[in-house]
């Protein structure tokens, strides 16, 4: 190897499979790929109570895609009436409800009223503002605080 005014050529020239002398370098650090979070389970308020009077509370939704804001636009039922929209939609991003086997527009149709407002919540929530907290102030003591809207058990987070 030809020495000029002290470096190796093998240290100038790109892609030389010449070796260096020195310290090994550090091996490059391995990132985790970032995973998004997609998916949000919670418990209805009531609860769904299906044909054999069985309630179902715990569920999850999904976040929504472009294609589930735009197909209810498509839908008859829209058209009919702008007000179903909030049906359609639910019903194409609540992807579990306890043990139902399949999620549609007459399910949700069939909620309680105070279930289907904490729904419409949690969408917004989700796909707006990316989380399911909710900033609370404690009547008694005016501490505030956040709590998890999406309703995991007593001490989860």
């Amino acid at each position: 190897m030809r020495r000029t005014h002290g470096t190796a050529v093998a240290d100038v020239i790109p892609g030389s499979s010449t070796s260096v002398p020195g310290p090994a370098p550090a091996p490059a650090a391995v990132a985790e790929p970032e995973r998004m979070r997609t998916e949000f389970d919670f418990e209805l308020p009531r609860g769904y109570v299906d044909a054999d009077g069985r309630v179902h509370k715990s569920g999850t939704m999904r976040l929504a895609t472009a294609r589930d804001e735009l197909l209810p636009l498509y839908d008859a039922r829209v058209q009919e009436n702008p007000a179903f929209t909030t049906v359609v939609l639910l019903a194409r991003v609540i992807t579990r409800l306890g043990d139902v086997g399949r999620i549609d527009g007459s399910l949700v149709e069939n909620m309680f009223a105070s279930d289907v407002a904490f729904l419409q919540d949690l969408y917004r929530r989700i796909n707006s503002e990316g989380h399911t907290r909710a900033s609370v102030t404690c009547p008694s003591c005016s501490q505030a605080f956040a709590v998890d809207i999406a309703g995991g058990r007593l001490g989860e987070s």
